[in-house]
């Protein structure tokens, strides 16, 4: 008898597993505070409705400076559709940095700086830069990149979010 419900138990385990692997393989979105360059704050609940990279990022990361004129073509490309961008600056870079890279390079999207950061803390312990985060319109992570994204791919799953309802 034993045996039985031990394999029963093994059996709803594997299935669970199953399920939650099957399933929409997304997550919600850790509940965060951004705080932009002009001292207003957007909340990870302020994401809900659109697609939106989150992106973290430091200007003194080579391949974040490198990636950033196709993140802004990307965006420009999108923002029309229900698209939108979160460039999150690392704790580690100095604030006037972050304010005169955003500037210089005009970006076009919202830029926060993470302070303290409990952000990328609590977006998975966010250690190596450029980590950008895909979230759908229900405030889900989709899609994680840890470098620089594959733009055309990233790209058509933009387009599939924003199809969905």
């Amino acid at each position: 008898m034993k045996k039985y419900i031990a394999a029963a138990a093994v059996v709803i385990a594997l299935a669970t597993g199953v399920g939650v692997y099957l399933g929409s393989g997304a997550t919600a979105a850790p509940a965060s505070t951004f705080v932009l360059l002009d001292g207003t704050q957007k909340s990870t609940a302020d994401l809900k409705g659109k697609v939106t990279l989150v992106n973290f990022w430091a200007t003194s990361c080579v391949t974040c400076v490198g990636e950033m004129p196709k993140v802004i073509a990307t965006y420009d490309k999108y923002k029309a559709q229900g698209y939108d961008t979160l460039a999150v600056a690392m704790s580690y870079d100095p604030p006037s940095y972050v304010v005169n890279f955003a500037q210089t390079r005009k970006l076009p999207f919202k830029v926060a700086i993470d302070n303290t950061g409990s952000v990328a803390q609590a977006w998975g312990d966010v250690k190596l830069t450029p980590t950008t985060y895909l979230v759908n319109k229900r405030g889900e992570i989709v899609k994680r990149y840890v470098g620089e994204p594959d733009f055309a791919e990233l790209h058509k799953l933009i387009e599939k979010l924003l199809a969905e309802a």
